[in-house]
């Protein structure tokens, strides 16, 4: 006879975790991994970048998960530590230039004749970094302008002029891509 096994619920999987219980760590870890390797990928726009603030960030979730106040839901917070674990290694990496200073002649391969998401996943990707982490905390992830400042260490400024640069690249993608 097979029995099927309940889901943890959110706090009996902290308490299990909290206590060393390798099964619920493993269990966090294959619920939330998914999700947090894509917003990490969004983030740094490198598929082994990536996997190294998943790794990265696990580590810091696992280490702070005591401090965890449950103000927000364990997705939630999980979502913050990496997007965090993401920008500061994209941080190491790239320097928000001053706008005369990029290149908009970047021309993308996009082998495709319909507009799709993995057009939209290529353009977004072929953003230049600042833009691009910029982009993707706001309008895919959610987070203010002032939050994404703190985030970045840029101005309010900066990251509205970093949005608008962003989104007009990708309208000029797209009028590009339709006139193929």
């Amino acid at each position: 006879m097979v029995y099927a096994t309940r889901r943890m619920t959110e706090s009996e999987l902290i308490k299990k975790c909290l206590a060393q219980d390798r099964l619920a760590q493993k269990e966090l870890y294959n619920r939330y991994c998914k999700a947090m390797y894509t917003a990490a990928y969004r983030i740094t726009g490198d598929f082994d970048m990536a996997n190294d603030v998943l790794q990265d960030a696990f580590i810091k979730i696992f280490r702070a998960l005591p401090k965890f106040r449950q103000e927000s839901t364990l997705g939630a917070w999980i979502k913050t530590i990496v997007v965090r674990t993401a920008l500061s290694k994209v941080k190491r990496t790239q320097t928000f230039e001053p706008l005369e200073n990029h290149h908009f002649s970047q021309s993308i391969d996009w082998g495709t004749t319909s507009l799709d998401t993995d057009y939209l996943e290529k353009a977004i990707m072929a953003l230049p970094e600042g833009y691009r982490a910029v982009f993707v905390l706001i309008e895919v992830e959610g987070y203010s302008h002032k939050d994404v400042s703190d985030m970045l260490g840029i101005s309010v400024g900066t990251s509205k002029s970093q949005l608008f640069y962003a989104k007009k690249r990708l309208r000029a993608s797209i009028k590009e891509f339709r006139d193929i």
